[in-house]
């Protein structure tokens, strides 16, 4: 049976959309959404969002990583399922809408910018050489020097599979600073396996740690990425933070058939 697909990205972090609102997409089918994700014999995506009804809210956003398995917090996800939802004229120009870690609110420009309200951060945990956070999706955080020929894929991996965070793992973040509000970050995803092009949820950890370390004095951090450039605004009380946004483009690729 031929399924129609849509194909968004977000600085770069690409994923697959597809309209579920009549519950036919097979979610425990690991092998298929694996398949769909790779780049050699699928769609390829760094990941795939299932857009849902919701009683509640606007929709319901599923994530699930390219290995197939349903995931954490996607940030770059989540502003790509707003944008979505627009071209299906399901929303105008905000939104609400419930993912993995609860209720999202959102809005989109018409430059589909899309400024997208994240979970709040009541615990941020700081070591030697790295921070440690969750923003829907567990980070850590490291500052780096020649981030530009840092080995992302192997040190990432490292940490990420390393005693510090047991079956699950993390997500592994590598820093280096440029101006007082601007730094530039490379993301190992879990789930992935592999160096992304930008990670959302990522950078707005980076734009937290950087906060709590004493790299910046601005609740309005940039954050550049191998894919582009995102914005990170909070509001903070002390380790807690609060009215997190992350904004930045979301862009339709194309739109598509396969059968699966």
């Amino acid at each position: 049976m031929q399924h129609t697909f849509y194909k968004y990205q977000g600085t770069g972090n690409d994923f697959i959309m597809v309209d579920n609102r009549t519950d036919t997409f097979s979610k425990n089918n690991t092998k298929l959404i694996e398949k769909l994700c790779d780049r050699k014999f699928g769609i390829g995506a760094d990941g795939l969002i299932l857009l849902e009804n919701d009683s509640d809210t606007d929709f319901r956003m599923v994530y699930f990583n390219a290995d197939g398995n349903e995931s954490s917090m996607c940030g770059n996800g989540g502003r790509c399922i707003v944008a979505f939802a627009k071209k299906l004229d399901i929303i105008d120009d905000d939104a609400t809408f419930k993912a993995i870690d609860g209720r999202h609110y959102a809005t989109i420009d018409e430059n589909d910018i899309v400024s997208l309200q994240m979970k709040d951060v009541n615990a941020v945990a700081v070591y030697e050489n790295y921070v440690f956070l969750d923003t829907g999706s567990p980070h850590h955080v490291e500052l780096v020097d020649e981030l530009e020929t840092f080995d992302v894929k192997t040190i990432g991996a490292g940490i990420r599979y390393s005693g510090l965070y047991g079956d699950k793992g993390s997500n592994v973040n590598f820093v280096k600073q440029g101006e007082t509000d601007k730094f530039s970050v490379r993301t190992y995803e879990r789930g992935v396996e592999d160096e992304t092009l930008s990670c959302g949820t990522g950078v707005t950890a980076v734009a937290i740690a950087m906060k709590v370390l004493n790299k910046t004095e601005n609740n309005t951090v940039l954050l550049n990425t191998e894919g582009g450039e995102l914005e990170v605004s909070f509001k903070q009380n002390n380790k807690q933070f609060t009215e997190i946004y992350l904004t930045g483009p979301a862009t339709f690729v194309f739109k598509g058939e396969m059968k699966w």
